[in-house]
């Protein structure tokens, strides 16, 4: 399996069979860099204008954008879990979706814009995932110090950060990637990563976290 982070909230992850599922698409109001991107599968945690551009996915033939299971290809199989985007119950700024994805001997887990700490449910259903994507920015999402301690209650093999300021969201009310990253050793840290290859095989092999070349 390849996973690439695009940028934002926004992975491609191929499996050996071809198959590609993107999470969270953005439009140009991010401030990342637009291209089209071909995809089988949109996971859509929810719907802002920062997480559901699926007009950019090409050859797209699957939405999934409400809670549910699905499988949408032979040996994968997607769980939408309902979660909120905020620490008030999604009164403030509603709901989101959080992804399972199982393939390939896999368990790869997409927290959309989680803005709380998972309750005991939502935690059974995503345990022990081998690649975690989660929020760290705070703000609009849990922060660092919140994803660090959800990481830890999901027992992730490998983490990748995402939703966090860069150069091309300076100007948002959000954080770098510092105070996620700071409980892990230098050398437990991949960084400016181009892609991750993964398998069921070789995960004692992955760095506990991972971050991405953004642009």
């Amino acid at each position: 399996m390849l996973i690439r982070h695009i940028g934002h909230a926004e992975f491609l992850i191929e499996t050996e069979s071809g198959l590609r599922i993107a999470t969270d698409p953005y439009d140009e109001s991010c401030g990342y860099p637009v291209r089209k991107q071909a995809a089988d599968i949109a996971l859509v945690s929810h719907g802002h204008h920062d997480h559901n551009a699926v007009e950019n996915l090409e050859n797209l033939r699957q939405v999934i954008d409400r809670a549910g299971e699905y499988t949408p290809d032979t040996g994968v199989r997607i769980t939408a879990v309902r979660g909120f985007h905020d620490d008030a119950e999604g009164t403030r700024r509603g709901e989101t979706l959080l992804f399972l994805i199982e393939a390939e001997g896999l368990r790869i887990v997409h927290l959309g814009d989680l803005g709380c700490r998972l309750n005991a449910e939502q935690l059974n259903i995503l345990k022990k995932p081998d690649i975690l994507m989660i929020p760290v920015g705070g703000f609009f999402t849990i922060d660092g110090r919140t994803a660090r301690e959800t990481a830890d209650d999901l027992a992730a093999r490998t983490v990748l950060p995402m939703h966090y300021k860069t150069e091309f969201n300076a100007d948002w009310p959000i954080s770098g990637p510092e105070d996620f990253l700071e409980g892990y050793r230098e050398e437990d840290i991949l960084l400016d990563a181009q892609a991750l290859r993964v398998t069921a095989g070789d995960m004692v092999c992955q760095p506990k976290a991972v971050l991405f070349h953004q642009g």
